[in-house]
C-alpha cells in the first residue's frame, strides 16, 4: 500500500477545511475584537445574553462552546468590568441568572459591529444565493453529526 492511499488528503478533507475557514475566522474575530478590549468568548457570551436573557452559566458554557468552569471565570470578569450582573440569591434552584448590563449593551453593540464586519469579508467572495447555500450545507453538516 504506497504511502499516499493511507489516511485523509487534506486538502480535499471536509473536516480539515472546516477547521481551516474556523483557525481563519478564530483569527480574524480575535484581531477586531482587541481593540476593543475583548474576546471571542466575551462577545459570544454578551451575544448570547442578549438574545436570551437570564441564562444560567451551564446554559451560557454549552452556547459558547466553553466549559462551566472557564464560563465561570469568564462572567467573573464581565461582572467586576461591569458588564454583566448576576443575582446575589437565585430565583429558583442554584442557577444564578446572567443580565447584561447597560454598559455591556454598549460594549455588545460595538463587538456586534467589528464581528459583522468579519462576517462581511468572510462572505465577500461568495452571492448570496452562495452563502445561503453553504448555510444549508453547513446545517446539514452539524445535523448529520448530532
Amino acid at each position: 500500500m504506497s504511502q499516499e492511499s493511507v489516511g485523509v488528503v487534506l486538502e480535499t478533507s471536509l473536516g480539515y477545511l472546516l477547521k481551516q475557514a474556523h483557525s481563519a475566522l478564530r483569527s480574524a474575530m480575535d484581531g477586531a475584537l482587541r481593540p476593543l478590549g475583548m474576546t471571542v468568548p466575551q462577545y459570544a457570551c454578551l451575544e448570547q445574553l442578549s438574545q436570551r436573557p437570564g441564562l444560567s452559566n451551564s446554559e451560557l458554557a454549552r452556547g459558547t462552546f466553553v466549559s462551566r468552569q472557564s464560563m465561570n471565570v469568564l462572567l467573573l470578569s464581565l461582572e467586576r468590568d461591569g458588564l454583566v450582573s448576576r443575582r446575589v440569591q437565585p430565583a429558583s434552584g442554584r442557577a444564578l441568572p446572567v443580565q447584561l448590563t447597560d454598559r455591556g449593551r454598549e460594549r455588545l453593540a460595538a463587538a456586534s459591529a467589528a464581528a459583522e464586519s468579519v462576517e462581511l469579508t468572510m462572505g465577500s467572495g461568495l452571492i448570496p444565493s452562495e452563502q445561503e447555500q453553504l448555510r444549508r450545507l453547513l446545517g446539514s453538516c452539524i445535523t448529520a453529526l448530532s
